[in-house]
């Protein structure tokens, strides 16, 4: 079966690039644009055999990613860096990255690196997923389990992956639009009532008034976040 690696870079075109030279060579890719997307799309369960991670990314920069990938897996990890980014690359490795390539890079090298890398490490070891806290309410991706208090909660699968989304960034504040694409899809038609609704009845079954909410809070004009209620 063909290694699968995860591209993970905010530039589409050398996401691309990437992506055709590992194509030609029989890899299976898929890619990230951001270190949250990276770190979602690991904690996924999905087999991922080694990781090309831009250190520069949005929301969540590369090392970040990198020291979560290390507390939750063995993934191998190449990491790219700035020209002269001694620091980055030094740091990277020290952290747990298996090697590095400098921007701009060549793509033959680069596949080549990754081929080392496999050769070293053998397979990768799924990530297991982690349960999600805030407060007393616990998710756990691999069970699809949610319990309040310790009680569960019998939540339908667009209530289960809108809480987890806001579960794996609290204090986010994620807009209607932005829940509509990333849980129904870009081609999704629909009203943004649609979030309103099920956030509605994940409220009730949370047990969260919306007045005086404890864990998802209406920001005003905007859309939703995930918090706990500082007591």
């Amino acid at each position: 079966m063909a290694a699968t690696i995860l591209v993970v870079d905010d530039e589409p075109p050398i996401v691309e690039l990437v992506r055709y030279n590992l194509l030609q060579e029989g890899f299976e890719v898929i890619a990230a644009y951001d270190g949250h997307e990276a770190v979602e799309k690991v904690r996924s369960g999905q087999p991922i055999d080694l990781v090309i991670l831009d250190i520069m990314l949005p929301f969540m920069d590369g090392l970040e990613v990198l020291r979560i990938l290390r507390r939750e897996s063995r993934i191998p990890v190449l990491i790219l860096t700035a020209k002269g980014g001694e620091l980055e690359r030094v740091l990277g490795l020290e952290i747990g990255a298996d090697d590095y390539v400098t921007k701009p890079f060549s793509p033959r090298e680069l596949v080549a690196r990754v081929k080392a890398i496999l050769r070293r490490t053998g397979p990768a070891e799924p990530a297991r997923p982690v349960a999600l806290r805030v407060g007393d309410l616990v998710l756990d991706p691999t069970t699809r389990e949610v319990t309040v208090e310790g009680k569960p909660l019998e939540l339908t699968t667009k209530e289960f992956e809108l809480l987890q989304l806001l579960m794996n960034h609290p204090r986010r504040v994620f807009t209607r639009d932005m829940l509509l694409e990333r849980l129904w899809g870009p081609d999704y038609f629909g009203s943004s009532r649609t979030v309103d609704m099920h956030i509605s009845r994940l409220r009730e079954k949370l047990g969260d008034d919306p007045s005086n909410p404890r864990y998802i809070v209406t920001v005003r004009g905007v859309g939703y976040t995930l918090r706990v209620r500082e007591e």
